[in-house]
């Protein structure tokens, strides 16, 4: 039976209709679309928990602080200001807790010790080793007369060595304001990887009478080595954050660390009765502005300068890696050669200007060692897209082994440098095409050294974490070990210390601070 016809001229109406359906669909979605557009995802809090800030991170140490004390700090808990003495059975019960904590890590996580993120407890410390120290700081900064032996204005030193604030500000601020995310802070004190101990060393050498601040410098390091888990490690999972060479000098002396952690540029531990350095080195805080990607291809025609420096001409005889004398002999070889700028200076705001103009006009700038193995020169250079020059045989550059050094900067040996004759024609030697690649990645390395609020992911205080995350895996790598030998023989030895036959494997008594 053959199939009934349909015809044409109605297939054609019907295929009209719905052509006409389909075009006033598309008109009406269109019509709704621009009506009632979507909303940005990346504006929801519930779908981006850590929303990056609508405003650009605070990099100014004063602008910041002073934004954490009117406003973030009013709300902070006031601690007692007393020292109390510290019963074994406290070390003993936090021992208990932190050994069963680390087992479930070590059988219950594949990945430990290289899990991420860094666990840190900071501890509530007393504020006169805190908050009423950055107080008399905001009190006093205007008093540009307090100047150092040097001639340098104190406050603007403590400034430059304010990386104590800057990571204590981000670790206390609540989670949702902090875009790190490879370091939490954790309010119980077992489940921490590390100590941050937030004294500010810094601020009390400079502001404080001498004996004021060495009596204040002993008060905090009784404090701490008081506390449980230092009794428990010895110190070795603590950080101090002690930046100046001379802040926290008169009680170093007084610390085992025999794997100790320290954010400075020395610590001093002792081992067998033995005094010795520390060193981990971290970058200074900046002295002049940044000189970004638009301002450095705009200067990249007005660099008339060669080579150029300026600071101190003569440092004495007992400044670091025989800084002193190589800074002599260069200034006295330099002095007058052509396109060459050696210029006396110190670091006031007049000293600022002076710098930061001499380093936009220049392609390359000195970096001679000085009172510290790394010089805050060196990081007001790389911001300024000028060349650093490093002469130096020991110095030791912050970030060592995550950012590659040779890529910014020119590395020259001490012996060669002072070679009457030698390091002028060295640097004219180097071509434009290698100057022009390096200042470039100048501008990238830039942002590793800027120091800001709330930190930046790649900032100097994300580089510190990182850091921190190596030397802690070391730390958990022995303890390990150490767990899973003594596991068995744990139980045993713990009822031997308790009923006072046998001591606990950590050292539950230290040296008198008396004095």
């Amino acid at each position: 039976m053959r199939a009934k016809q349909i015809p044409s001229s109605l297939t054609r109406s019907k295929s009209q209709i719905l052509l006409l359906f389909f075009s006033l669909s598309l008109i009406l979605l269109s019509y709704l679309f621009f009506l009632f557009p979507p909303s940005d995802p990346a504006a929801s809090s519930t779908t981006n928990p850590y929303p990056q800030p609508r405003i650009p991170p605070q990099t100014s140490f004063l602008a910041s602080l002073e934004l954490f004390l009117t406003h973030k700090a009013l709300n902070h808990r006031s601690s007692d200001d007393t020292v109390r003495s510290l019963l074994q059975d406290d070390v003993r019960m936090f021992d208990d807790r932190k050994f069963a904590k680390e087992m479930d890590w070590v059988y219950g996580d594949p990945y430990y010790p290289l899990n991420f993120p860094i666990r840190v407890y900071v501890y509530q410390m007393p504020n006169k080793f805190t908050y009423d120290l950055l107080w008399l700081f905001r009190k006093t900064y205007r008093e540009t007369s307090n100047l150092t032996s040097s001639g340098s204005p104190v406050h603007r030193l403590i400034e430059q060595h304010s990386i104590d604030y800057w990571l204590w500000a981000d670790l206390i601020a609540p989670e949702s304001e902090r875009l790190l995310k490879n370091v939490v802070r954790v309010d119980r004190q077992e489940e921490a990887d590390l100590f941050y101990v937030p004294f500010f060393t810094t601020i009390s050498f400079f502001l404080l009478e001498k004996q004021q601040c060495k009596a204040l410098y002993r008060e905090a390091l009784k404090w701490v080595t008081e506390q449980p888990a230092w009794k428990r490690s010895e110190g070795r999972d603590h950080i101090f954050p002690i930046h100046h060479p001379w802040s926290f000098k008169s009680v170093r002396r007084y610390i085992w660390i025999p794997q100790g952690i320290a954010i400075s540029f020395n610590i001093l531990g002792t081992s067998q009765g033995k005094f010795h350095w520390r060193r981990t080195s971290f970058s200074h805080i900046l002295n002049v502005d940044l000189c970004d990607a638009k301002c450095v291809s705009e200067s990249e025609s007005k660099r008339p300068i060669l080579f150029f420096f300026r600071g101190q001409l003569k440092r004495n005889a007992f400044c670091f890696f025989r800084g002193g004398k190589i800074r002599s002999k260069l200034v006295t070889e330099l002095a007058g050669a052509k396109d060459v700028v050696i210029e006396e200076g110190t670091s006031g705001d007049q000293g600022k200007a002076a710098a930061q103009k001499g380093m936009r006009r220049s392609i390359f700038c000195l970096s001679p060692a000085g009172d510290t193995p790394s010089s805050a020169r060196l990081f007001d250079a790389i911001v300024s897209g000028c060349l650093h020059v490093i002469i130096s045989d020991e110095l030791e550059l912050p970030f060592e082994g995550i950012l590659d050094y040779r890529k910014i900067a020119i590395f020259v040996s001490s012996t060669d440098a002072v070679q009457p004759g030698w390091l002028l024609p060295f640097l004219k030697g180097i071509s434009s095409t290698q100057i022009r690649e390096m200042r470039r990645n100048l501008v990238e390395f830039s942002r590793h050294f800027m120091y800001s609020s709330p930190s930046q992911p790649l900032g100097p205080e994300d580089l510190v974490w990182r850091m921190m995350g190596g030397k802690l895996v070391n730390i958990k790598l022995h303890t390990r070990r150490l767990q899973r030998v003594v596991k068995e023989s744990r139980s045993v030895c713990t009822c031997d210390c308790r009923s006072g036959n046998n001591t606990t494997s950590s050292t539950l008594s230290g040296q008198s601070l008396s004095g």
